[in-house]
C-alpha cells in the first residue's frame, strides 16, 4: 500500500517544487551561464529502480572539460574542475535541484538510495545482494543523512538495503526531517 502513496506523495511534492522554486531555477540558470561556459544543466547516466539505466538532471557544477562519469572523488585533484558557482551549488545542495523533474517523470523518489553512476559496479552489486535496486533512487536518502560522501561504498550500500526492508512513511519523514537538518550544516559534502 505505501508504495502507492508514496509515488502519490512523489508526484506532489515535484509539482509543487518545480512550481514554487522556478524563480530560484531561473537564478541559477543564469548564474550558471554567466559564470562559466556550457550548458547550465546537464545530464548523467544512472541506475535506476530493477538497474534500469536513466539520465538524471543536475545543475552543472564543474567545467565543460571534466572526465565523464567518473565520481567527484576518484578525479585527481577535482578542484581544478569545480566552477566558483560550483563549489556554492555543491555546498548547499542546490545542484540537486533538478532531479525535482526525475521524481516527477517516475525515474526517481524524493527518499531513496541516492542513484549511483552505471559505471559503479561495486555499489549496484551490493545493492543488488540487499534489495535496495527493487527501489526509485532518491533525492535523499538513508545512506546520506548518516555520511553521504564519507562513507565507503560497503557502508553506503549497507544503509541502502536497511532502507529497503524499513521503507515506510514514517520512515521517509525521519529522513526528510534529517535531511533539512544536515544540508544547511553541508555535512558529508566533499567539494
Amino acid at each position: 500500500m505505501y508504495p502507492l502513496l508514496k509515488r502519490f506523495l512523489d508526484v506532489i511534492l515535484s509539482l509543487a517544487g518545480l512550481i514554487l522554486l522556478s524563480p530560484l531555477f531561473l537564478v541559477l540558470f543564469v548564474c550558471i551561464k554567466i559564470t562559466s561556459k556550457g550548458p547550465a544543466v546537464f545530464t548523467q547516466k544512472r541506475v535506476g529502480r530493477h538497474c534500469r539505466h536513466f539520465y538524471i538532471y543536475k545543475f552543472r557544477t564543474m567545467r565543460t572539460d571534466t572526465p565523464h562519469d567518473i565520481p567527484t572523488h576518484l578525479l585527481e585533484d577535482p578542484e581544478q574542475y569545480v566552477t566558483k558557482i560550483g563549489r556554492f551549488l555543491r555546498r548547499t545542495s542546490l545542484d540537486e535541484l533538478p532531479q525535482l523533474a526525475n521524481i516527477l517523470r517516475g525515474e526517481m523518489s524524493v527518499v531513496g538510495p541516492r542513484p549511483a553512476l552505471w559505471n559503479q559496479y561495486d555499489l549496484v552489486r551490493l545493492r543488488e545482494g540487499n534489495g535496495a535496486n527493487r527501489m526509485r533512487p532518491g533525492l535523499t536518502g538513508w545512506a546520506q543523512v548518516n555520511g553521504r560522501d564519507d562513507l565507503p561504498i560497503p557502508i553506503k550500500a549497507r544503509f541502502d538495503g536497511e532502507y529497503a526492508e524499513k521503507m515506510s512513511l514514517s520512515f521517509d519523514w525521519k529522513i526528510i526531517r534529517m535531511t533539512l537538518k544536515k544540508v544547511p550544516a553541508a555535512e558529508g559534502i566533499k567539494l
